[in-house]
């Protein structure tokens, strides 16, 4: 990649691993159901004029009920779960959960849409979900004070994030892009109405809570989509799903400095196997291309 698109991926990763952060800052005062529904309205006004003006709006008009739809499982309920997780889980851990995506997307495209993984493809899904049990055993408790109910709500996002991926492959293909991303946000939008007003906290948000869901809504999301895909365009998916990678140090690093939070060991190492299941189990690590790279070229 050009040193212009390397400076857009390291923002990317940068700006998806600051939402976490944005996201428990605002959740404090408006509680998780009204951060979600806030964060996606702020996107959807945002990504509206740049809809309109890049000639999709058809696109979005005529696979409108699907596009609506899948803004629910793919922004609108998982923001939702995240908002709620962070406020009894660290970022940083909450960041390396949702790194779990690729796993489970693998996983439901098996499922659902019969495309059987490979051999280290599957090594690769065993070897994440063994980081994930590893990382949440000793968490996931449900008494008072636990943060069980925390880490299933991350991994009940990521579940809806591979579903709509699904989802999208199977009714959304050869639409364009944008059209998904900003409708995504408008069904987001819609879903959220009434749980956000149902929900609204009856004291004031101070300024700094406005700033961090207006943080998420402009930065971490509008501007993130625009960026996504722009990388997608120019460099392909295969290596802007790299950013995964990048997204919890971000996410870490961002919950250690501005919140204290503490980095252990043991939160580092499983972090680690989480992602080498996750580059497996998606394809960006193929052992296979190493048996046939050291083979020698048959002579002519």
């Amino acid at each position: 990649m050009s040193p212009r698109l390397v400076a857009e991926f390291v923002l990317l990763a940068a700006l998806w691993g600051a939402s976490f952060l944005f996201m428990r800052q605002a959740a404090l005062a408006f509680g998780p159901v009204a951060t979600a529904g806030l964060r996606v309205a702020i996107a959807g006004a945002v990504l509206l004029p740049v809809l309109v003006l890049s000639g999709h709006w058809r696109a979005f008009r005529a696979h409108a009920g699907r596009i609506l739809f899948v803004g629910l499982l793919n922004a609108g309920i998982p923001f939702g779960l995240f908002a709620y997780a962070v406020l009894s889980i660290s970022t940083g851990l909450t960041a390396i959960l949702n790194a779990t995506v690729p796993l489970f997307g693998a996983l439901v495209a098996w499922l659902w849409l019969g495309d059987r993984p490979g051999r280290w493809r599957a090594l690769g899904l065993a070897l994440g979900f063994a980081g994930v049990a590893l990382l949440s055993w000793n968490k996931a408790h449900f008494g008072t004070g636990g943060t069980g109910w925390a880490v299933l709500a991350c991994l009940g996002a990521t579940v809806l994030y591979a579903i709509a991926a699904s989802y999208t492959k199977k009714y959304l293909m050869g639409i364009p892009p944008m059209a998904t991303a900003a409708g995504s946000q408008f069904g987001a939008t819609l879903g959220l109405l009434l749980p956000t007003v149902w929900t609204w906290p009856t004291q004031p948000a101070g300024v700094d809570a406005w700033l961090a869901v207006g943080a998420a809504g402009v930065l971490c999301t509008a501007l993130a989509y625009l960026l996504y895909f722009r990388l997608i365009e120019a460099a392909g998916p295969a290596r802007t799903l790299t950013v995964t990678f990048l997204i919890p140090v971000f996410a870490v690093a961002y919950g250690a400095l501005l919140l204290g939070e503490t980095i252990t060991p043991w939160m580092v190492g499983c972090g680690a196997v989480i992602l080498i299941g996750v580059a497996l189990s998606s394809g960006l690590i193929d052992p296979r291309r190493w048996r046939l790279a050291r083979r020698p070229a048959a002579l002519p």
